[in-house]
């Protein structure tokens, strides 16, 4: 599995020995060796141009992004230019856009002017001082690195992603205009780059190489580390300066001092300097500075945690399996016809609703077409998280994750109509009349969910002017992809699961339902509070995930949560089993529903959880939009993992049941 050797809280790594099997169909055949697209790395000789892009302005406190430009920062010369994106990156927020900052590999420069920027409109001072409060982080990019900060307190040092726009001291406003730059390279030493390659990143260009080797060498960036300073310009000595020119005065960069004052009707001068340091990090390893974690044991108590559930539920089932229903059985069938009926005289239990456990539930579309979705949701879930694993999608690689999870489901649209068609066409006894408007409802009950839950939240992003905001065309794109793709596909699993043979029942169902007794207490309780074990199973990876998502922290240990998610699949199939196994022995033969919500229940568990996060660790999340967003995001994963959950636990139980009833021969 290659659990993260360089693994971090915000980050976890994977290497990818396994795209080692797909150079022979994935490479470009280049001299004597082989590139693997979006692999290689990217090398510069001395003195050529390094440029510097800007991603959008993020927030904890907020976790409503905005454009780097949306605040008075200097601008590129030749103007804003938005960088390619993919929709991951779209869908993410991500604006990638160029930037006034511009190196020369391995020309170390200083006292670097920038702008000058036009004097603070009241509007402008406000919103600077906004985003100051708001604890807005400036996220600058280089050859694809995050910009990396690194704080020491007391024994530790702690690394993060981007700086901040300023700061408040004594409640005085200060801007960091004044940028230390440190960019880490290593020599270009190899001449094929398939020696060195395997962390996914994706250059710009295919580097040139040198068959004779003449020349003078290349440089790869391998680090890019930045210390923000407020230092106090004088705006009258840079009004003749051009952007990068030489500051008169020489600057002094002390990060833990502040001068420079955010004052209406007064300009902010920026400057910068960059620093070249030749290092030992080989290029499959730069990104190792951002994924380094010392939590890995938290991880491996999550699965053990998981194994003892899993174990205790195992031991049930086995004693269900083997101690009572075939001891049971065995009883049974050694017994003449006579015998038999004069013992259905006197059964008792899950034996007495033979002739009422196959019949149709109430409705049954509306489970046909959850256990579908379900199934598409699952599928995408495990296949994503597989690939991410085994490393087809590095943290190089910015929004591929979404992408990939958009891909899989509208593939999956084949899988989810073959299955409600099918366990339509089963419980209608062989009857697959209606299969088209079951497949449609398939493909429209989540993503409809989903649409209409992102279509009101991005109304809210809209109106606050965010980059998180979902763009007309690209709206225009996804209802493209859903009707001309996943209701097509999904359709054709409806084919396809009207074709096939449905399941045959073993027994026959009697045309008046049994009776059932009294309970001694409501079933519905049972059901709800079984979702506890399986939210055991995954709570303690879920604060991982939670905390990446919320906290501005990209989770990477996807080996970690495959495993999580098996088990979680394990556990949430032994408490249906177990569950249904109950019912039926206190003669309540409406498991279909119950199967399904047994495990499903785990979403309540995950909701409450969602909210304790906000309450407890989110705080600081200031305004309702923000807390809109965030309870509106929950609430679709929470309806995804019912989906999936609940569908595990009806499949399981459906076979359980199928598997139980087959041995019984009764006339």
């Amino acid at each position: 599995m290659g659990f993260a050797a360089e693994s971090g809280a915000k980050m976890g790594y994977f290497r990818r020995p396994a795209l080692w099997i797909l150079i022979s169909c994935l490479a470009i055949r280049s001299g004597d060796g082989f590139y693997l697209p979006g692999s290689y790395p990217h090398q510069y000789p001395a003195g050529g141009a390094l440029p510097v892009k800007v991603n959008s302005l993020t927030s904890i406190d907020t976790e409503i992004p905005f454009s780097y430009y949306s605040l008075p920062f200097c601008r590129p010369a030749e103007g804003i230019k938005d960088s390619a994106e993919n929709l991951g990156e779209l869908l993410m927020g991500d604006r990638i856009e160029n930037s006034p900052y511009r190196f020369k590999m391995f020309t170390n420069e200083s006292d670097v002017f920038l702008c000058r920027t036009d004097p603070l409109s009241a509007q402008d001072f406000r919103l600077l001082k906004k985003r100051i409060d708001e604890m807005y982080q400036v996220n600058l990019i280089l050859e694809n690195l995050p910009a990396i900060r690194y704080n020491k307190k007391d024994d530790y040092v702690l690394r993060w992603t981007g700086y901040p726009v300023g700061i408040v001291v004594a409640d005085v406003y200060y801007v960091f205009n004044h940028l230390k730059f440190t960019v880490l390279v290593h020599k270009y030493e190899e001449t094929n780059v398939a020696r060195v390659m395997g962390t996914g990143d994706a250059a710009e260009a295919i580097p040139t190489v040198d068959k004779a080797g003449s020349g003078s060498p290349g440089w790869m960036v391998v680090g890019f580390e930045v210390v923000p300073c407020s230092f106090w310009h004088d705006a009258e000595l840079v009004k003749t300066l051009k952007m990068y020119d030489k500051y008169p005065v020489k600057i002094q960069c002390d990060p833990r001092t502040v001068a420079m004052k955010v004052k209406e009707n007064q300009p902010i001068v920026f400057t910068y300097e960059v620093a070249f340091v030749e290092s030992d990090i080989k290029w499959p390893s730069r990104w190792d500075a951002y994924l380094k974690m010392e939590g890995a044991k938290v991880h491996w108590f999550s699965i053990l945690n998981s194994l003892m559930v899993i174990a205790f539920l195992a031991g049930i089932v086995l004693v269900i399996l083997l101690r009572t229903v075939r001891r049971d059985l065995t009883r049974y069938e050694e017994l003449d016809k006579e015998a038999q009926a004069q013992m259905n005289e006197e059964l008792s239990g899950w034996k007495l609703v033979v002739a009422d456990v196959f019949r149709a539930p109430c409705h049954p579309l509306l489970l046909c077409v959850l256990v579908g979705d379900g199934v598409q949701i699952l599928g995408m879930a495990v296949v994503t998280i597989l690939f991410a694993a085994l490393g087809f999608m590095s943290p190089a690689s910015r929004g591929t994750l979404i992408t990939g999870m958009l891909f899989f489901f509208l593939v999956l649209g084949i899988a989810a109509g073959y299955v409600a068609v099918r366990m339509w066409k089963t419980i209608k006894t062989g009857d697959h009349s209606g299969w088209i408007s079951v497949s449609w409802r398939v493909a429209c009950f989540f993503p409809g969910i989903a649409f209409l839950i992102l279509t009101t939240l991005n109304f809210l992003l809209w109106g606050s002017h965010s980059t998180g905001a979902i763009p007309i065309s690209l709206f225009i794109i996804l209802l493209l992809l859903w009707f001309c793709v996943s209701v097509p596909l999904t359709l054709v699993g409806g084919f396809l699961g009207a074709k096939a043979p449905h399941i045959e029942y073993p027994v026959r169902t009697n045309q008046i339902p049994r009776e059932i007794p009294p309970q001694k207490y409501p079933s519905w309780l049972l059901v709800l509070g079984a979702g506890t074990l399986p939210f055991g199973t995954l709570f303690i990876e879920l604060f991982f995930i939670m905390s990446s998502i919320w906290m501005g922290r990209v989770y990477y240990v996807f080996g970690f949560l495959f495993i999580v998610m098996i088990l979680l699949v394990v556990v949430c199939a032994e408490v249906s089993l177990v569950l249904t196994y109950m019912h039926l022995c206190v003669e309540d033969w409406k498991w279909w529903w119950k199967s399904f919500f047994s495990s499903g229940s785990v979403a309540i568990y995950i909701f409450l959880y969602s909210v304790n996060y906000l309450v407890f660790d989110l705080k600081n999340l200031s305004g309702p939009v923000s807390a809109s967003l965030y309870l509106g995001y929950s609430l679709l994963m929470v309806i995804a993992i019912m989906l999936a959950t609940g569908t595990i636990g009806f499949i399981s139980s459906f076979g359980f049941v199928h598997y139980l009833f087959s041995s019984v021969k009764l006339d």
